[in-house]
């Protein structure tokens, strides 16, 4: 008894099955109506105020982004520059830092 073939619908019988799905899938295609060319302009000017609303909140969060870094940056520099004035003593202040230490530590001694 030969083996019992796996390909119980031949190559030539998918192929014609195919060929006649896409014949009936052009065929449906070709049935349906125009779309009217009214529907097709609505639709248009919808997607083109659509975008247009888009557009106006991606500029809008562009603008809130560039102020935030903005403010940001005046935040930073404003701390750095608090940073360095207290950094930047003067010679008399560094003095009296020092001397004020050292008065310090000798009263601790002292008792």
């Amino acid at each position: 008894m030969p083996a019992p073939s796996f390909k119980k619908p031949s190559f030539k019988e998918r192929a014609r099955l195919a060929a006649k799905a896409k014949q009936a899938a052009l065929e449906k295609l070709r049935e349906a109506k125009p779309i009217d060319p009214s529907v097709v302009e609505q639709r248009r000017a919808a997607r083109l105020a659509r975008e247009a609303v888009e557009a106006k909140r991606r500029e809008e969060k562009l603008a809130a982004r560039e102020l935030e870094r903005a403010v940001r940056k005046a935040r930073a520099r404003e701390k750095r520059i608090a940073e360095q004035s207290q950094v930047e003593m003067t010679e008399a202040e560094r003095k009296a830092a020092r001397d004020a230490r050292y008065s310090s530590r000798r009263g601790r001694l002292k008792k």
